[in-house]
């Protein structure tokens, strides 16, 4: 998160002034997910001041109304004595009656560990600030120090960004930088290495070896290193140092959460169990983001609103091209084989391809969705099958495309992520649309930068992938063998026939048949099914082309309708030698350069 004091200035010495907000956390009660915060804030002159919880958080941009967790909240002044409190609305207290000191404290439950919210128990309290600590927007300027009271008894330590004034006492610049700095407190492994001046740090929470932690740090460190190649340089780090904060334990919650200078990595695979080869794709993802949305930052989440629902236009480059360059980055440090990356492009590529969203929004207008789709619950039921694509998985097949017809020309991906960072990263200038826009064509041309942005961008038309695979010796394909029905399904709980589980994709054979998210199929043809037979192997005994009729059941009616089976729409990434098809020296030059492999 960006903000415009100057920190090295503001913290030579670490000087902490009487104009300070200060806080303390324990963790008494974690086997019953609770934290107790108390919070100090003097030298007041309003009368009366608002505490609040966020709503949201930086990397999201959805609300997700942290003050749901709170309770027992107190306020008192200086001496002790108990003040007014109102509560203005759902995320707020008021408090009046104060002698220029207000005092409070209240009880956090805290249990899920995740890049967005907070978690206690006897196994770690993993912080999301804003998830945990409640602030008052008029004081937001002070700086702020907070205490961790950490279970000593537990062997726990504190990783976070935040800068150490003494013992388990950290401070913050301001509101802002507070908001953006999660913590990670137990018995953790850490590792560190240098790099230009730089101190890249792993915290890492895990119920493994140190050998397991050496090993892994060893492929972050590969990752660190080839992310630094595409941009030439790393960021300034604030203090120094970048941090990861990496929790694989079973109580842990699937997430990757950017921040300035740390990023949070959740999983529930244990190293032994996976986590060595999967979870480092959240670390070639959630780096990337300490250039890509953390410096070069679009100007519509300029200021954060930790208030409001934050969205954005951009997020297809954001979001997007950071995930393009996460699956290539682990292929660059050799961390996986070009072929299994170049077979992989597949899911996302098909997904976003076949998708009849598209008709309906173009990457600008995804990204609008963001606040919906970020985490967001609804009671409602939504048709996201087929009005939404991912802004992550749609912006990655743009910057696949880009990048391959950048090559065709002569240019790079890289150096326009290189220029864009110059420009806009280094500088901290939130950018514009129009501003990356504008920086295309100055790298590429106006012809090329117009093309790519009117037709891709602006509108929702695919680029020629085949064309463009096959200049670095990929070959695109469509098998059209398998049968496709268009819907996610599983056998029903009382075995009697197949659930459709999701609404049926706009015109699949499902959708044309008329079926729906929760009707069961009892038989195609009247033909027995076995209870254990995948839903794919039933239909794999019928013939493309021919009308078939499915019996269902609706609301407890049986019904039926007529159904023709249409080959599979999904795609096939391989390379040409392993189609038996010979790539030319050019082909394979191209790809070289790409994927950066002997």
């Amino acid at each position: 998160m960006k903000f415009t004091i100057s920190i090295l200035a503001l913290f030579s010495g670490l000087l902490i002034t009487a104009q300070t907000n200060t806080y303390q956390i324990s963790f008494d009660n974690a086997i019953h997910h609770e934290a107790v915060i108390e919070g100090s804030f003097p030298d007041l002159t309003s009368d009366t001041v608002e505490f609040r919880m966020s709503r949201t958080s930086p990397g999201r941009y959805a609300l997700h109304e942290f003050a749901k967790n709170v309770y027992g909240f107190e306020a008192t002044d200086s001496k002790g004595n108990v003040l007014t409190v109102t509560r203005p609305n759902p995320y707020a207290w008021k408090v009046s009656g104060h002698d220029g000191t207000i005092n409070i404290k209240y009880i956090l439950f805290a249990n899920r560990g995740g890049g967005t919210y907070s978690q206690v128990d006897e196994t770690h309290a993993h912080l999301n600030i804003p998830a945990t600590f409640m602030f008052a927007p008029e004081l937001s300027e002070r700086k702020i120090k907070v205490t961790f009271n950490v279970r000593e008894d537990l062997d726990w330590k504190v990783a976070t960004q935040l800068p150490l004034v003494s013992g388990t006492t950290y401070s913050a610049p301001d509101l802002y930088y507070f908001m953006d700095s999660p913590t990670e407190i137990s018995n953790f492994m850490l590792r560190s290495f240098e790099i230009d001046g730089k101190t890249i740090n792993l915290a890492l929470h895990h119920n493994g070896t140190e050998a397991e932690a050496d090993e892994y740090f060893e492929k972050v460190k590969k990752v660190v290193l080839a992310e630094k190649a595409v941009y030439g340089e790393l960021p300034d780090f604030d203090y120094g140092n970048y941090t990861f904060l990496a929790c694989y334990i079973p109580n842990a919650s699937g997430d990757g959460m950017e921040h300035r200078n740390s990023t949070i990595l959740m999983s529930t695979r244990s190293l032994a169990n996976g986590g060595m080869e999967r979870n480092i794709g959240t670390v070639s993802h959630e780096f990337f983001h300490a250039w890509n949305v953390e410096r070069i930052r679009p100007k519509t989440l300029e200021p954060f609103d930790f208030e409001a629902a934050n969205m954005s236009g951009a997020l297809w480059f954001a979001e997007g091209f950071t995930s393009y360059y996460t699956g290539l980055i682990l292929c660059r440090a050799g961390l996986s084989s070009p072929k299994d990356y170049v077979e992989g492009l597949a899911g996302t590529f098909n997904y976003v391809w076949n998708s009849p969203a598209r008709q309906f929004f173009n990457p600008i207008e995804m990204s609008f969705q963001a606040p919906f789709v970020d985490a967001a619950t609804s009671v409602d039921p939504v048709n996201r099958e087929n009005m939404f694509i991912s802004y992550y998985s749609y912006g990655s097949v743009l910057g696949l495309a880009l990048d391959l017809s950048l090559r065709e020309n002569g240019l790079t991906l890289d150096d326009f992520m290189k220029l864009v960072w110059k420009k806009y990263g280094a500088t901290e200038i939130p950018y514009t649309l129009q501003n990356l826009h504008d920086a295309l064509k100055e790298y590429a041309g106006d012809t090329f930068g117009d093309n790519f942005f009117n037709n891709y961008i602006y509108k929702s038309s695919m680029p020629d992938y085949r064309a463009l695979a096959k200049s670095v010796g990929v070959v695109l394909e469509q098998p059209k063998t398998s049968p496709y029905f268009g819907a996610y399904v599983s056998m029903s709980a009382d075995k009697s026939g197949y659930m459709i589980l999701r609404n049926t994709k706009m015109d699949s054979p499902a959708y044309k048949a008329g079926l729906d998210n929760g009707d069961v199929i009892l038989s195609i043809n009247d033909k027995p099914f076995s209870e254990d037979q995948s839903f794919d192997d039933y239909l794999g005994q019928f013939n493309l082309g021919e009308a078939l009729q499915v019996k269902f059941k609706r609301y407890g009616a049986e019904k039926t309708t007529e159904m023709v089976l249409t080959p599979s729409p999904d795609y096939t990434f391989s390379l040409m030698e392993d189609k038996d098809q010979k790539p030319s020296e050019e082909m394979l030059q191209q790809r070289k350069e790409w994927l950066k492999v002997e």
